[in-house]
């Protein structure tokens, strides 16, 4: 017996260390590795990051520094301590005006997507389905997969506002499917999505008995007048719970943590799963956390210096005759791909495309075919001042305004 034939088949197997297959990520990487050696004096222009550019605020920091010399927070917190719970809780009143039990309906968890691996070990079973949009971030999906379910994808387009159609999604499908996973606003496209649509989804998840399952990593990176969480609409908490980050809007990147809200006996059933899953985020992490969820002004900060980032990105790309317009939420710029250039490259896809701006032109961007073809421009870039942002700006118009694009 080898070790190729002991591999699981949910990773494919004894195939596993024959898939050469290089995921987009990785060509980026390679491209980027190229570009830099073939023009060492170029300054890349790296538009393709997707994580927050900036450290933890100040008072966060100095909350971390002081909690992490504490005798009492040495031990395992196992499923989290009362205290982040209830600041969770807190955040959610009063951001939302959503009320949650800290006792019973909120879970904490090494980041969100810690949490969305672990809810499908709670509720799928072989051949049960997981209902997920596309694109999107798939780990839900793929711990479906691990589990022996399926995943239904329901294409996320521009005619739909990058809003699913639950009205086409076949009876044989909802008659199978256990979860449904939403993310808004939605990465990558930062579409937005109103109360209706969400009340549309609780009548959904009461008429086939499905959970719903709202990731809200970015909800504090929402640009409309006033943010929205899911389990603000009536009869959401009895369908489902909501998953939220500390990353993207508290900067509390690589720190790990975020937590579950909701239904009460969701929240159990997970907790269940976590408990024999993990010992729990490091205690002063959590404090620290309370921290950022109990100042406001962080969140605000960190949204208005995105937005205005995205509105400079939007006016650059519009200017050079790429459709651009400003998301309703996140980091993200969605960009639809031209059909090439006029007199010049053709782009059969967004992955064509990335690879001829970054090799001529030393600019990366994150290439998606998923649901149409688009690039993802990430407000995440580095600079340091508003002068470097300017410069950036200017870099970037300069290199693309010598094509024309078509469509």
């Amino acid at each position: 017996m080898t070790i190729e034939q002991l591999i699981a088949d949910r990773i494919g197997g004894a195939s596993f260390f024959k898939n050469d297959t290089v995921y987009k990520f990785e060509k980026i990487k390679r491209w980027k590795k190229a570009a830099r050696e073939n023009y060492p004096d170029r300054l890349l222009l790296d538009f393709g990051i997707g994580e927050n550019d900036d450290i933890a605020d100040e008072s966060v920091r100095e909350r971390m520094s002081k909690e992490i010399h504490l005798h009492e927070n040495k031990g395992y917190p196992d499923n989290g301590i009362f205290e982040y719970k209830e600041a969770a809780a807190n955040w959610l009143k009063r951001n939302f005006n959503v009320v949650v039990d800290p006792h019973k309906e909120v879970l904490h968890s090494i980041g969100s997507k810690g949490a969305l691996s672990l809810i499908p070990k709670a509720f799928i079973n072989p051949g049960d389905i997981t209902i997920m949009t596309i694109p999107g971030y798939p780990v839900l999906g793929t711990h479906t997969k691990y589990l022996g379910g399926e995943v239904h994808s329901i294409p996320l387009t521009h005619e739909n506002n990058f809003v699913p159609n639950l009205d086409e999604i076949p009876e044989e499908i909802c008659k199978r499917a256990k979860i449904m996973c939403l993310n808004y606003p939605n990465s990558p496209s930062g579409a937005t999505v109103g109360y209706k649509f969400f009340e549309k989804v609780v009548a959904f998840a009461k008429k086939h008995n499905i959970i719903i399952v709202h990731d809200a990593a970015h909800i504090v990176l929402n640009y409309n007048e006033k943010p929205l969480s899911f389990l603000e609409v009536d009869g959401a908490k009895e369908v489902g719970i909501e998953t939220h980050s500390m990353s993207k809007g508290f900067n509390m990147i690589g720190w790990r943590l975020g937590f579950i809200a909701g239904n009460e006996k969701i929240v159990k059933a997970v907790a269940e799963i976590k408990d024999n899953s993990d010992s729990g985020q490091f205690i002063a992490i959590q404090k620290a956390a309370i921290q950022a969820l109990n100042t406001d002004s962080i969140g605000k900060k960190i949204r208005e210096k995105y937005r205005t980032r995205l509105q400079k990105l939007v006016k650059i790309l519009s200017e050079v005759g790429l459709e651009a317009s400003m998301p309703g939420g996140t980091y993200f710029l969605y960009v639809r791909v031209p059909k090439g250039i006029k007199n010049g490259a053709q782009f059969n896809n967004a992955l064509d495309m990335a690879q001829f701006i970054l090799e001529n032109d030393g600019i990366v961007v994150v290439p998606w075919d998923d649901a149409g073809s688009y690039l993802r421009f990430s407000a995440t870039y580095t600079a340091q001042n508003e002068q470097e942002e300017a410069q950036l700006m200017e870099a970037l118009k300069e290199r693309l305004s010598k094509y024309e694009f078509v469509y």
